[in-house]
């Protein structure tokens, strides 16, 4: 379950990242306080995640895949240019996750 817990931390984590954008500085309302409510919720469910995962673990997981989901969402919404150096960066997280979820086990 904490790896289930992880990936819906890993989810608030990109709408906090995509949402910060959008409050242009924190003076919209509104984006303001999606930002705000998402991020606690991603510390929240990563929190529970950490109940059984190793915080170096965890915290890494989280942070690739939060970043890997917002360059994606960056690149769809706000037309953000994946370049090839950026694209092997990105590999590189894909593949340190990946090893990090197979080295932690169940």
């Amino acid at each position: 379950m904490s790896w289930v817990y992880l990936m819906i931390a890993a989810v608030f984590e990109i709408a906090f990242a995509l949402g910060t954008n959008a409050t242009k500085g924190f003076t919209r309302l509104w984006p303001s306080v999606f930002t705000l409510l998402a991020a606690a919720a991603g510390i929240f469910t990563l929190s529970l995640a950490l109940r059984t995962l190793d915080v170096g673990v965890g915290y890494t997981v989280w942070t690739g895949v939060g970043a890997i989901g917002t360059v994606v969402l960056g690149a769809l919404i706000y037309k953000e240019k994946i370049t090839v150096p950026k694209l092997i960066s990105f590999l590189a997280i894909i593949a340190g996750v990946i090893t990090l979820r197979l080295a932690a086990g169940a």
